[in-house]
């Protein structure tokens, strides 16, 4: 009895109430990263933006649309790890930001990772983004993945 506070399985967004610790662990991992490299893309992204908008040229939609969809994974990061959060709802928008960031990967893969570079520090911040649009894509494939297993099994 002395130890049966150990025995306490925590709940997460990947199970209902009975997650294991190193599922439970796993998900707090994951979740922290998307959220990590949400703010960076936003960092990223939103450099542009802000230059745009201080030399009081137009918004591009491409930029506007990458800093939207981190900022709502970096939302959705911070809501996934509230306990008590059944994963059935998570898989679903997880999938949902999978196919956000796949979209974005897209769209700057097409524009940066080809170009060449030749010194321009823009240019070189702009492909190293486009790996980072590429890691938030595989995050919540995995996290998708992962909350319909758990749903399934």
């Amino acid at each position: 009895m002395a130890f049966a506070i150990f025995n306490k399985k925590p709940s997460s967004t990947l199970a209902s109430t009975a997650t294991p610790m190193p599922l439970f662990i796993l998900n707090l991992v994951l979740r922290f990263l998307q959220l990590v490299f949400a703010i960076t893309v936003i960092g990223l992204y939103g450099q542009d933006l802000n230059k745009a908008h201080k030399e009081d040229q137009y918004t591009d939609s491409k930029w506007a649309y990458a800093v939207a969809v981190a900022s709502l994974s970096a939302f959705t990061a911070l809501v996934y790890v509230i306990p008590n959060l059944k994963f059935w709802y998570a898989c679903g928008w997880d999938a949902i930001l999978f196919v956000l960031w796949t979209a974005v990967f897209g769209i700057f893969g097409k524009l940066y990772i080809h170009a060449n570079a030749q010194g321009d520090k823009g240019i070189m911040r702009m492909k190293n983004a486009v790996w980072i649009d590429l890691i938030n894509m595989l995050l919540w494939l995995v996290t998708g993945v992962m909350g319909v297993v758990l749903f399934l099994r």
